[in-house]
């Protein structure tokens, strides 16, 4: 009973925090992304035919700008593949987004110091393209076959029409301001900052996008819904039972020093654990003060909003399963890498 409770009330939290502000306008920007930005644009920018170098690093600079956890990110990392980006852009935002937004570094250098902060960045960054050459080597075969001739002599000159950017820009608002503009604050302001965007989102899409559209917009919306949300719930219900089980005295046992089991350690916590953006960084100030090393403290701030158990099982639904075995250990293994290094050689 102890553990079923634990597990309702990891739910619980996170229904109540993180459903309104987080979930539902990722949802209604991966729809919107699916909905209204060309497909073929998107494939010559970021496509499996698209400059590594290039795609790889819009890829990765556009997610500094991305507030988002390791659940938030898949329908925008999802809207974005099935908008026509390839297999390595689609998951470097799937990394980068929670393991290295602004916030969260922002958020790290207050509490850890900006040496920690700026390891995050450059490991974030090294990861992020070890993630995509490792996801396209892995999947060449089959994304080559799946985007075949991608720009044509007819495709629209622009990514998308200026209106239904506009739209686009309200929903990232809508996302991102909640979480910008009221921080430490109790939970009802963040809503309430939430509720108005999302009002004059809604206002604006009915008044200046075709009806039609916004059908499709909803459909498209509500597959990422259907598909994503309950795994998400039944991840976080296991996260909260394995919380409940994990004895701390073990943990800080093993995670002491800067070896590179105690990094692989910090590692697995954070890639099984679910993390909010931000959350990961007091939970490893408090760990660092019972004696955890500068690297597997690392470890755990990359992976720890990054990946979690919820996090599988959404990117095996969404992107299949042969996708999320290859991700996730490619994860694991980099992070207790960079862990070791920065921890043994940096710090």
């Amino acid at each position: 009973m102890d553990l079923l409770l634990a597990g309702l009330l990891a739910v619980k939290d996170y229904v109540a925090t993180h459903v309104l502000t987080c979930l539902v306008p990722a949802f209604l920007l991966a729809g919107a992304m699916v909905t209204f930005i060309d497909r073929n644009i998107v494939l010559e920018h970021l496509g499996q035919r698209a400059n590594k170098i290039k795609s790889y690093s819009l890829a990765s600079g556009a997610s500094f700008l991305l507030a988002a956890c390791s659940c938030t990110v898949i329908p925008v990392a999802s809207g974005l593949y099935f908008a026509g980006a390839g297999v390595s852009a689609a998951f470097i935002v799937l990394w980068v987004a929670p393991s290295a937004n602004i916030l969260a570094l922002v958020y790290t250098g207050n509490i850890l110091g900006s040496g920690m902060m700026t390891s995050r960045v450059v490991a974030s960054l090294i990861m992020a393209f070890v993630v995509g050459t490792a996801m396209g080597c892995a999947f060449r075969e089959k994304q080559q076959s799946e985007s075949i001739v991608t720009v044509k002599e007819n495709v629209r000159k622009s990514l998308i029409d200026r209106r239904e950017l506009i739209l686009i820009g309200l929903i990232l608002i809508s996302l991102l301001l909640p979480n910008y503009l009221v921080r430490g604050k109790p939970y009802i302001y963040k809503v309430s900052v939430w509720l108005v965007c999302t009002l004059v989102m809604m206002m604006y899409a009915w008044k200046m996008i075709p009806h039609d559209r916004i059908k499709i917009w909803a459909r498209e919306t509500w597959w990422f819904v259907r598909i994503i949300f309950p795994l998400l719930l039944g991840g976080v219900f296991l996260v909260g039972i394995i919380g409940r089980i994990l004895p701390e005295e073990l943990i800080r046992q093993w995670l002491g020093g800067n070896g590179i089991l105690a990094s692989f350690f910090g590692t697995m916590i954070g890639a099984v654990t679910y993390f909010a953006t931000m959350t990961e960084a007091p939970f490893v100030h408090t760990l660092m003060g019972l004696g955890m090393g500068k690297g597997p403290a690392l470890a755990l701030l990359l992976t720890g909003p990054g990946v979690s158990l919820p996090n599988w099982l959404a990117i095996a639904r969404v992107f299949g399963l042969k996708k999320a075995l290859v991700y996730v250990p490619v994860i694991v293994v980099s992070g207790t890498i960079m862990g070791w290094l920065f921890g043994n050689f940096i710090f």
